[in-house]
């Protein structure tokens, strides 16, 4: 059986979990960013190179849950955290800041990421999740010291209004306002037309007892109005890889036009809008390809 065979087995075969359970040795802490305390955990060796995995919009730190593991015992230090607003970091927001501001603003999302990959030597690994792919290019640009590469996991692949390019509901992303958006965005995560299983299910739910839903408004205007950083991303030499699911919400060529448009590597999954949770075995090996183009490797 070859890696991609294994790889793909693995993910087939995963059971249903509960979701609050973290791979043992997790360590949970709060980091003390721009907007407020932002809930954080990490795996791995505290002198492994580093992985930041950024969850998008109604998602959590969680979602990395399987893949933490396995780049841990590949040598790497990895860690995840709440956006601002989102799940456990629902303490943070634009109200902590100096002036205090009315909005979850491009800003803020952004000096808290830099926040974070500060609070580290050398340079990470960064994957940003649907949402936080843009933070992270953005990151990228600002900051590209602290890049030793990029991973974009079903993020928008166009720029502007980024959901004119969904499957289906494309068409009407022009007459929705930002809180329709999330209303049914919400809606349908709530009654589960993404078919995800019990276990995941409930936990998603339940999380919504503490995502601020301001946070989760905001974060569909800033998606309606996606920078167009394509040129500048494109000419950066940091190793880049787009991954999605075969699924996902927008179609797979205009996430194969976006690979090209920022010459990064491509990989697609037999899956939808979270390979994380359900490819995390096929991402985990095409994401340590990418480390290897990097040259910051464990052990190296």
């Amino acid at each position: 059986m070859t890696a991609e065979d294994e790889a793909r087995a693995l993910d087939e075969s995963l059971p249903d979990r509960d979701w609050h359970v973290l791979p043992e040795g997790t360590e949970r802490s709060s980091f003390a960013g721009p907007s407020g305390p932002l809930a954080r955990i990490a795996l791995g060796p505290a002198d492994g190179p580093r992985i930041v995995l950024i969850p998008g919009a109604t998602g959590s730190k969680e979602d990395f849950a399987i893949m933490l593991p396995l780049f841990a015992a590949a040598g790497y230090r990895v860690e995840s955290f709440d956006l601002a607003g989102q799940y456990e970091s629902f303490e943070a927001g634009p109200w902590n800041l100096d002036p205090p501001r009315a909005r979850y603003d491009e800003r803020l999302f952004l000096d808290d990421l830099l926040a974070v990959l500060d609070d580290g030597a050398g340079a990470a690994h960064v994957l940003g999740y649907s949402f936080a792919g843009t933070l992270a290019g953005l990151a990228l640009l600002e900051r590209p010291d602290r890049f030793a590469s990029l991973t974009l996991l079903s993020s928008p692949p166009e720029p502007g209004q980024a959901f004119r390019g969904v499957k289906r509901i494309g068409a009407l992303s022009g007459f929705t306002t930002p809180r329709q958006g999330a209303a049914l965005m919400l809606w349908g995560i709530r009654n589960n037309l993404n078919r995800v299983p019990p276990g995941r299910l409930a936990f998603v739910r339940e999380r919504f007892a503490l995502t601020r839903r301001d946070s989760v408004d905001d974060i569909i205007a800033l998606m309606m109005a996606t920078p167009d950083v394509r040129a500048e991303l494109a000419a950066s030499p940091v190793p880049k890889l787009v991954a999605v699911g075969e699924h996902d919400l927008w179609p797979r060529e205009l996430h194969e036009r976006s690979a090209r448009e920022l010459g990064a590597r491509f990989a697609a999954y037999p899956t939808g809008h979270s390979p994380c949770e359900t490819a995390p075995h096929q991402l985990v090996r095409d994401m340590l390809g990418l480390f290897a183009a990097s040259g910051s490797v464990a052990g190296s």
